[in-house]
Protein backbone atom coordinates (compact mmCIF):
# COMPACT_ATOMS: atom_id res chain seq x y z
CA UNK A 1 0.00 0.00 0.00
CA UNK A 2 1.33 3.42 -0.93
CA UNK A 3 2.02 5.83 1.93
CA UNK A 4 1.21 9.50 1.28
CA UNK A 5 2.02 12.35 3.69
CA UNK A 6 -0.25 15.36 3.95
CA UNK A 7 2.20 17.97 5.19
CA UNK A 8 0.93 20.83 7.34
CA UNK A 9 3.10 23.60 5.91
CA UNK A 10 2.75 26.42 8.43
CA UNK A 11 3.89 26.90 12.01
CA UNK A 12 2.24 30.29 12.58
CA UNK A 13 0.17 30.64 15.77
CA UNK A 14 -3.50 30.72 14.81
CA UNK A 15 -2.78 29.03 11.49
CA UNK A 16 -5.67 27.80 9.34
CA UNK A 17 -3.34 25.38 7.59
CA UNK A 18 -4.15 22.61 10.05
CA UNK A 19 -7.89 22.86 9.28
CA UNK A 20 -7.22 22.55 5.55
CA UNK A 21 -4.88 19.59 6.03
CA UNK A 22 -7.38 17.86 8.32
CA UNK A 23 -10.11 18.29 5.67
CA UNK A 24 -7.84 16.78 3.03
CA UNK A 25 -6.87 13.93 5.34
CA UNK A 26 -10.49 13.07 6.15
CA UNK A 27 -11.41 12.96 2.45
CA UNK A 28 -8.26 11.00 1.55
CA UNK A 29 -8.70 8.48 4.37
CA UNK A 30 -11.92 7.24 2.71
CA UNK A 31 -9.88 5.98 -0.27
CA UNK A 32 -8.63 2.41 -0.53
CA UNK A 33 -5.70 2.92 -2.91
CA UNK A 34 -3.24 4.48 -0.43
CA UNK A 35 -2.74 5.22 3.24
CA UNK A 36 -2.45 8.81 4.38
CA UNK A 37 -0.79 10.45 7.36
CA UNK A 38 -0.85 14.03 8.60
CA UNK A 39 2.68 15.34 9.13
CA UNK A 40 2.91 18.63 11.01
CA UNK A 41 6.23 20.41 10.53
CA UNK A 42 5.56 22.30 13.78
CA UNK A 43 5.96 19.01 15.66
CA UNK A 44 9.57 18.61 14.54
CA UNK A 45 10.94 21.85 16.03
CA UNK A 46 13.27 22.46 13.12
CA UNK A 47 15.32 25.62 13.68
CA UNK A 48 16.67 27.52 10.70
CA UNK A 49 18.84 24.99 8.92
CA UNK A 50 21.58 24.15 11.41
CA UNK A 51 23.36 21.09 10.02
CA UNK A 52 27.08 21.62 9.37
CA UNK A 53 26.93 19.81 6.00
CA UNK A 54 24.60 20.07 3.04
CA UNK A 55 21.81 17.46 3.06
CA UNK A 56 23.33 16.23 -0.21
CA UNK A 57 25.93 14.39 1.90
CA UNK A 58 23.22 12.64 3.96
CA UNK A 59 25.28 12.94 7.16
CA UNK A 60 23.02 14.44 9.79
CA UNK A 61 24.29 15.39 13.24
CA UNK A 62 21.19 16.70 15.04
CA UNK A 63 18.43 14.55 16.53
CA UNK A 64 15.71 16.80 15.04
CA UNK A 65 17.14 16.29 11.54
CA UNK A 66 17.43 12.53 11.97
CA UNK A 67 13.85 12.30 13.22
CA UNK A 68 12.58 14.43 10.30
CA UNK A 69 14.62 12.37 7.83
CA UNK A 70 13.27 9.07 9.16
CA UNK A 71 9.67 10.29 8.89
CA UNK A 72 9.90 11.78 5.39
CA UNK A 73 11.78 8.75 4.01
CA UNK A 74 8.84 6.47 4.84
CA UNK A 75 6.49 8.04 2.28
CA UNK A 76 5.89 7.33 -1.39
CA UNK A 77 4.38 10.75 -2.10
CA UNK A 78 3.36 14.04 -0.57
CA UNK A 79 0.56 16.57 -0.47
CA UNK A 80 1.88 19.94 0.65
CA UNK A 81 -0.63 22.29 2.27
CA UNK A 82 0.78 25.79 1.91
CA UNK A 83 -0.25 29.34 2.65
CA UNK A 84 0.90 32.12 0.38
CA UNK A 85 3.13 34.64 2.08
CA UNK A 86 4.47 37.49 -0.08
CA UNK A 87 4.01 35.56 -3.35
CA UNK A 88 5.69 32.42 -1.99
CA UNK A 89 5.33 29.53 0.44
CA UNK A 90 5.95 29.80 4.17
CA UNK A 91 9.54 30.10 5.34
CA UNK A 92 8.89 27.24 7.77
CA UNK A 93 7.90 24.86 4.96
CA UNK A 94 10.85 25.88 2.78
CA UNK A 95 13.18 25.34 5.75
CA UNK A 96 11.69 21.88 6.44
CA UNK A 97 12.12 20.89 2.79
CA UNK A 98 15.70 22.18 2.71
CA UNK A 99 16.73 19.99 5.66
CA UNK A 100 16.63 16.90 3.43
CA UNK A 101 17.59 15.84 -0.06
CA UNK A 102 17.52 12.13 -0.91
CA UNK A 103 14.47 11.43 1.24
CA UNK A 104 12.31 13.39 -1.21
CA UNK A 105 13.61 11.93 -4.47
CA UNK A 106 11.70 9.89 -7.05
CA UNK A 107 8.37 10.51 -5.39
CA UNK A 108 5.31 12.53 -6.35
CA UNK A 109 3.81 15.68 -4.87
CA UNK A 110 0.52 17.51 -5.04
CA UNK A 111 -0.44 20.87 -3.58
CA UNK A 112 -3.23 22.52 -1.66
CA UNK A 113 -2.80 26.27 -1.34
CA UNK A 114 -4.70 29.16 0.12
CA UNK A 115 -4.35 32.89 0.05
CA UNK A 116 -5.85 36.20 -0.98
CA UNK A 117 -6.27 37.31 -4.57
CA UNK A 118 -4.34 34.41 -6.15
CA UNK A 119 -5.56 31.62 -3.81
CA UNK A 120 -2.00 30.61 -2.99
CA UNK A 121 -1.08 29.67 -6.55
CA UNK A 122 2.13 31.71 -6.48
CA UNK A 123 3.30 29.72 -3.45
CA UNK A 124 2.72 26.53 -5.41
CA UNK A 125 4.68 27.85 -8.38
CA UNK A 126 7.69 28.31 -6.11
CA UNK A 127 7.21 24.85 -4.62
CA UNK A 128 7.11 23.33 -8.11
CA UNK A 129 10.58 24.77 -8.82
CA UNK A 130 11.89 23.36 -5.55
CA UNK A 131 10.37 19.94 -6.23
CA UNK A 132 12.08 19.81 -9.62
CA UNK A 133 15.48 20.26 -8.00
CA UNK A 134 14.71 17.40 -5.59
CA UNK A 135 13.60 15.00 -8.38
CA UNK A 136 10.01 15.07 -7.17
CA UNK A 137 7.32 14.74 -9.83
CA UNK A 138 4.75 17.41 -9.08
CA UNK A 139 1.30 16.72 -10.48
CA UNK A 140 -0.70 19.18 -12.53
CA UNK A 141 -3.95 19.18 -10.53
CA UNK A 142 -4.02 21.30 -7.39
CA UNK A 143 -6.50 22.72 -4.93
CA UNK A 144 -6.43 26.52 -4.65
CA UNK A 145 -8.50 28.02 -1.84
CA UNK A 146 -9.57 31.61 -1.30
CA UNK A 147 -9.33 33.26 2.10
CA UNK A 148 -12.34 35.33 0.99
CA UNK A 149 -14.76 32.56 -0.03
CA UNK A 150 -13.49 29.36 1.62
CA UNK A 151 -12.96 30.72 5.11
CA UNK A 152 -15.51 32.27 7.42
CA UNK A 153 -14.01 35.42 8.89
CA UNK A 154 -10.65 34.35 7.41
CA UNK A 155 -10.26 31.84 10.25
CA UNK A 156 -12.80 28.99 9.92
CA UNK A 157 -12.34 26.72 6.91
CA UNK A 158 -15.59 26.17 4.98
CA UNK A 159 -14.66 24.95 1.50
CA UNK A 160 -17.03 25.12 -1.41
CA UNK A 161 -18.12 21.75 -2.85
CA UNK A 162 -16.08 22.05 -6.05
CA UNK A 163 -12.88 21.76 -4.01
CA UNK A 164 -13.63 18.16 -3.09
CA UNK A 165 -13.59 17.25 -6.80
CA UNK A 166 -10.29 19.09 -7.23
CA UNK A 167 -8.87 17.23 -4.23
CA UNK A 168 -9.94 13.88 -5.66
CA UNK A 169 -8.31 14.63 -9.02
CA UNK A 170 -5.08 15.78 -7.37
CA UNK A 171 -4.95 12.69 -5.12
CA UNK A 172 -5.62 10.43 -8.13
CA UNK A 173 -2.59 11.95 -9.84
CA UNK A 174 -0.33 11.81 -6.76
CA UNK A 175 -1.17 8.15 -6.20
CA UNK A 176 -0.66 7.20 -9.86
CA UNK A 177 2.70 8.96 -10.05
CA UNK A 178 3.80 7.65 -6.64
CA UNK A 179 3.09 4.10 -7.80
CA UNK A 180 4.89 4.62 -11.10
CA UNK A 181 8.00 6.03 -9.39
CA UNK A 182 8.19 3.29 -6.75
CA UNK A 183 10.26 1.04 -9.01
CA UNK A 184 12.94 3.73 -9.27
CA UNK A 185 13.26 3.84 -5.50
CA UNK A 186 13.34 0.06 -5.07
CA UNK A 187 15.96 -0.35 -7.80
CA UNK A 188 18.24 2.10 -5.97
CA UNK A 189 18.31 4.67 -8.75
CA UNK A 190 18.33 7.54 -6.27
CA UNK A 191 20.54 6.62 -3.35
CA UNK A 192 22.67 8.69 -1.03
CA UNK A 193 26.37 8.97 -1.76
Amino acid sequence: MLEIAIIIGSTRPGRVNEQVAQWAFEKAAARNDAEFELVDIAGYDLPLYDEPLSPFWNKYTHAHTKRWSEKIATFDGYVFVTPEYNHSTSGALKNAIDYLYYEWGNKAAGFISYGGSANGTRAVEHLRLIMGELSVADVRAQVALSLFTDFEGYTVFKPTTDHEKQLTTMLDQVIAWSAALKSLRTEGAYQAM
